[in-house]
């Protein structure tokens, strides 16, 4: 292996992907199998094992994932002013490994502390590991794009196989003989930190491939009062867990939490801004215009964790094609499962189309995705009419091909997003841009958990077919809200793209 390469000799690289997005591939896609593996266990945990209404339980996960995501934006921030990408990412780690260490050991009894862990350490790791991987490119490199979406093909290989098999393996569908019945969730949540403590091991192992990316931004400073705001920075985030633990377990505190954090984080950017010049300014405030239409798609796409977790599981059978499978495990890695299978293909579909220069702009793009997304959720809605009226359960098989609809959605924006933020924001800001990418995933999670909460308490004490038809009629509207977005979007592209200047 090569080390101590420099910027210059790294972004050089020849071939479609550097050798060190290789690197941070594997250890992104461990990380995210211990994430989407705790992810799709939440909302059947709360409501079979800590005796939460279907309501409640959509409104808790919606404050978890909302902190989760929101966390990200403190992380990247002192990434940017105090650790660098490197060390955040590493205490990022360990962190969620504690985490998930705790919900292994006792869910039941020690579940929101396992949470409040797992909420800081992701804050610390996620934003910065995407950061470092568009450090790996020059601003207008056209195999951008290809490298984020190779990249999020690692994301999905991750969620795909802890979706499925965490759930599986705590609801009894996997390992029955291997596994007692009252340790099942234990060991779904053990997966999740072994997983992570590899994601570390490759990390740590590889690092020295990635030259002078993400290290610290106090090199210049006194070692001594370096190693002291490192220390402080550690210590403040431990001692946050507890508030953390308090405010998810409340949602009410997340209410407040986020009516203050986005406009905080806006004021932050604008105070960033005075630094830089007006063309850098106006590519950071079309930056922003993605990252407010991101919140719409995801809270949206995020019924996936919430009321689509509680839809599998009363509402779908458990066979595609003759083969039975776990109808949760099938919502929660389905879409996954078809980001590795086009991922690679819709990268190189940019890069043929750049060579030919008809590829279509980063606007046209989030536009489509909307529209991918409004075709998933009206397939959503047309399972009902595939129900069984005697059990009020529907069709495994057409509610999968909305998660493939909905997939192009995704290979629309995120991937796309992620470069974007990237290349529209100055290198002294990414980290901080990228968390607000991600803290505008928080406000999509915070809403789908109060959109889910409202279809849940619109088919309380209904039947099963009952059931069935609220929630599918409540997909019709999110089908159309997605499709107004998109048909907005495209519109405006021309005076985002005139913001952007030179970016494509």
């Amino acid at each position: 292996m090569e080390i101590n390469q420099s910027l210059e000799q790294i972004q050089n690289f020849e071939g479609k992907y550097p050798k060190q997005l290789w690197y941070l591939f594997f250890s992104e896609m461990w990380e995210r199998f211990c994430f989407y593996g705790m992810r799709g266990m939440l909302v059947v945990f709360m409501v079979g094992h800590l005796a939460m209404d279907e309501k409640t339980a959509n409104l808790q996960y919606g404050a978890t994932q909302a902190w989760v995501y929101a966390f990200t934006f403190i992380g990247g921030l002192f990434a940017d002013k105090i650790l660098g990408l490197r060390k955040s990412l590493f205490w990022g780690g360990i962190l969620m490994i504690v985490g998930s260490v705790i919900l292994a050991i006792d869910p039941v009894n020690f579940f929101f502390i396992g949470l409040g862990f797992t909420i800081v350490g992701t804050g610390f790791f996620k934003p910065n590991i995407s950061s470092m991987v568009g450090q790996l490119y020059k601003i207008n490199d056209p195999r951008r794009d290809a490298g984020f979406s190779f990249f999020y093909m690692g994301v999905n290989l991750g969620a795909l196989i802890g979706g499925y098999l965490c759930i599986a393996v705590a609801e009894g569908s996997m390992w029955q003989s291997l596994v007692p019945i009252n340790l099942r969730w234990n060991v779904g949540f053990g997966l999740a930190a072994v997983v992570m403590i590899i994601s570390l091991l490759t990390f740590t192992q590889t690092q020295k491939s990635l030259g002078t990316i993400g290290i610290s931004p106090l090199l210049s400073i006194e070692k001594s009062k370096k190693k002291s705001l490192e220390i402080g920075t550690y210590i403040g985030s431990l001692a946050i867990v507890p508030i953390i633990i308090i405010m998810v377990a409340n949602t009410v505190y997340t209410d407040y939490f986020m009516i203050f954090i986005g406009p905080a984080s806006i004021l932050y950017l604008f105070s960033e801004m005075k630094n830089f010049t007006m063309a850098e300014n106006k590519k950071l405030l079309a930056a922003l215009i993605f990252i407010i239409f991101s919140i719409f798609f995801w809270a949206f796409f995020e019924q996936s964790g919430g009321s689509l977790s509680l839809f599998a599981a009363n509402n779908l059978n458990n066979e595609i094609a003759g083969i039975q499978l776990s109808p949760n495990g099938v919502n929660n890695s389905a879409n996954s499962f078809f980001v590795i299978g086009f991922a690679a293909l819709v990268g190189l579909v940019w890069l043929w189309m750049a060579k030919r220069k008809i590829e279509p702009n980063t606007v046209i793009k989030f536009g489509l995705a909307f529209i991918f997304l409004a075709g998933g959720f009206y397939i959503f809605y047309y399972t009902k009419f595939f129900a069984d009226p005697t059990t009020g359960r529907t069709s495994l098989g057409v509610f999968t091909f909305g998660w493939f609809i909905i997939t192009f959605g995704e290979l629309c924006l995120s991937p796309i997003g992620m470069s974007a933020m990237t290349k529209l924001s100055p290198q002294k800001t990414q980290a901080v841009i990228m968390g607000m990418w991600f803290l505008a995933s928080a406000y999509g999670q915070y809403f789908a958990g109060l959109l889910g909460a409202n279809i849940a308490e619109a088919s309380e004490n209904s039947t099963n077919l009952q059931k069935l038809n609220v929630y599918a009629d409540g997909y019709y509207q999110l089908g159309v809200y997605a499709l107004v977005a998109g048909i907005i979007l495209i519109a405006i592209s021309p005076f985002i793209k005139k913001l952007m200047q030179e970016v494509k």
